[in-house]
């Protein structure tokens, strides 16, 4: 819609300016400037890069396959240690590659798998970084102070 002034023969388009602040779109900025979409692997995928402190789900624990009463046990023991400090998620449902996935489009910055290494081997827990998919090999023991560092810094 646009204005002709008679007086100074000049076009304009008047605006409205608006300034308020609420909550919602807080929280709509918030979400729009986390949202992101790359590929890798030549995958896209979606993905909540929120912030570790600001993301509603820090970590997700998944045993690697839900056949085997061991890798579950222990890995819902991790899950139970992790969840009293931490808003953690527990998923058995589907392959890892889509439970990585899930937990991408969610915003969760760290996803910790429990598999075989686990148990037989050296007692160690892959963690897989959200932002660059990279996965590390943390011991169990160890991985509650890895998690508190890499989400609050200390």
């Amino acid at each position: 819609m646009e204005y002709f002034d008679e007086r100074s023969k000049t076009k304009y388009v008047p605006h409205v300016i608006e300034p308020s602040l609420g909550v919602d779109r807080l929280f709509l900025a918030v979400m729009v400037s986390a949202y992101h979409e790359d590929e890798v692997g030549g995958d896209k995928r979606t993905l909540l890069r929120f912030h570790p402190r600001m993301a509603p789900i820090k970590v997700a624990v998944f045993p690697l396959v839900k056949n085997k009463p061991e890798l579950m046990e222990k890995a819902r023991g991790i899950y139970e240690t992790i969840r009293l400090r931490h808003n953690a998620f527990w998923d058995v449902s589907g392959a890892i590659g889509r439970r990585y996935r899930r937990m991408d489009e969610a915003g969760t910055p760290f996803c910790v798998t429990v598999d075989f290494e686990t148990l037989e081997g050296d007692g160690t827990v892959t963690v897989r970084e959200r932002d660059s998919t990279e996965q590390t090999r943390v011991p169990a023991d160890e991985l509650l102070g890895f998690l508190s560092k890499a989400i609050n810094g200390y």
